[in-house]
């Protein structure tokens, strides 16, 4: 017999594809984009044609690379093993800012100084200081804007959604929305007691939380999540898992949710029957669920629809919106999800719109599919919200045949 050994990992070597370009740049970007989330704000504002005194410039420099060095450093230490709140606070409020600062700089640094200059206003160093005052000043009221939006109770959102297949015994069947509360390093727990107690007043049938309940185990932000146990609904209350759960011993939020009195829906369902009409409610883990490693934990929707009547209208929650693919081909009436956050944070949207299709609101996808994606209920991370505010929501199911 010929020993193989040796050259097996030669050959299984030269079989391996190599990383795309792409792929090796992908690896850069988390020390490429704090630079210039700093340094582009930086050069608008101080250098480019103000002339202003040495020691603004300097002071002023000082303060953008503390943001660049204190940044990433805050970032790792408050969410890496160590898990230190305050620098997790400080570490996100700086990305927020960073990220304000450095999309004003770009919009009001080229648009308002070509405007100026059209308009013949001042001079070049004229027109420099009046962008960097436009920046700094419309960056402060956005912020202080921001944080009181991410930090209030979020609005309730309203509407009707008629899905075809619906029995009239279902027709006005509310269901409550909340999702993305992600309790984290500020401790929120009076926070999420009056969202419970404005979830409350929806006397809703259903209420669902579509997952990202914490940045933190189950353990660790449970006082925060316990109001959740004092939500009412008539007849269910269901959950699914989000990707966050999934970096923090998601099981352990499955316990705590079916210890509060949820109904965790992995990859299951469960029939809602009322007036002799039948819904099935059904909910899937996350998308990266599989990929966490944690034993038994995948997005199975076939699983979740085992043993369904297939002539049933089938309400399914899911985490993140690109699941719709998957839900559409098996022809779901409607998926609840949120993930998006609606961008959180001006113009980010844009971002959010490369890796999901729909970023909040309602949409339709093929022939009988509609997909309601939340803005999120909390935040993430940085704690503001800009021109994409939080909701709970409230849907009534409508059936076509009611109003015949």
């Amino acid at each position: 017999m010929t020993d193989t050994s040796d050259t097996r990992p030669a050959e299984d070597e030269a079989r391996a594809p190599r990383p795309s370009r792409l792929h090796r740049l992908m690896r850069f970007i988390p020390l490429i984009a704090p630079v210039l989330l700093w340094s582009v704000p930086c050069w608008v504002l101080l250098y480019g044609g103000q002339h202003w005194p040495a020691a603004v410039t300097a002071a002023g420099t000082a303060l953008f690379v503390l943001g660049l060095v204190g940044m990433p450093i805050s970032m790792v230490r408050g969410h890496g093993r160590r898990q230190q709140d305050r620098l997790a606070i400080v570490g996100d409020t700086l990305l927020g800012t960073s990220w304000v600062l450095f999309t004003w700089s770009v919009l009001l640094g080229v648009l308002l100084r070509l405007a100026l200059t059209v308009a013949g206003v001042g001079d070049g160093q004229d027109r420099a200081r009046l962008v960097t005052w436009a920046v700094l000043g419309i960056s402060a009221v956005l912020l202080a804007w921001g944080y009181t939006e991410a930090r209030r109770v979020p609005r309730v959102r309203r509407l009707d959604v008629q899905l075809p297949r619906l029995g009239t015994g279902l027709d006005g069947l509310r269901v409550a929305l909340i999702t993305d509360t992600h309790y984290g390093p500020l401790d929120r727990a009076r926070w999420s007691e009056r969202v419970c107690e404005t979830v409350n007043t929806l006397e809703a049938d259903v209420v669902c939380h579509t997952g990202d309940i914490a940045d933190g185990t189950a353990e660790r932000r449970r006082a925060q999540a316990l109001p959740l146990g004092t939500v009412r609904a008539t007849r269910a209350r269901v959950y699914v898992t989000g990707n966050h759960e999934y970096y923090s011993e998601a099981q352990g939020w499955v316990d705590l949710m079916d210890e509060l009195g949820w109904e965790p829906l992995r990859n299951r369902h469960l029939l809602l029957e009322r007036g002799g009409d039948t819904l099935v409610v059904a909910g899937v883990d996350d998308v990266t669920a599989e990929s966490s490693g944690l034993a038994g934990h995948r997005a199975h929707l076939d699983g979740a629809l085992s043993g369904a009547d297939p002539d049933l209208p089938v309400l399914l929650l899911a985490h993140q919106p690109k699941f719709i693919d998957r839900a559409a081909a098996a022809g779901i009436d409607l998926q609840l999800s949120g993930h998006t956050h609606g961008g959180q944070i001006w113009p980010f949207h844009y971002l959010v719109r490369i890796d999901q299709p729909a970023v909040a609101g309602l949409s339709r996808h093929g022939a009988r599919t509609l997909l309601y994606t939340s803005r999120g209920t909390g935040f993430w991370g940085p704690p503001f919200r800009v021109f994409a505010p939080s909701e709970i929501t409230l849907l009534v199911l409508r059936s076509p045949r009611a109003d015949a």
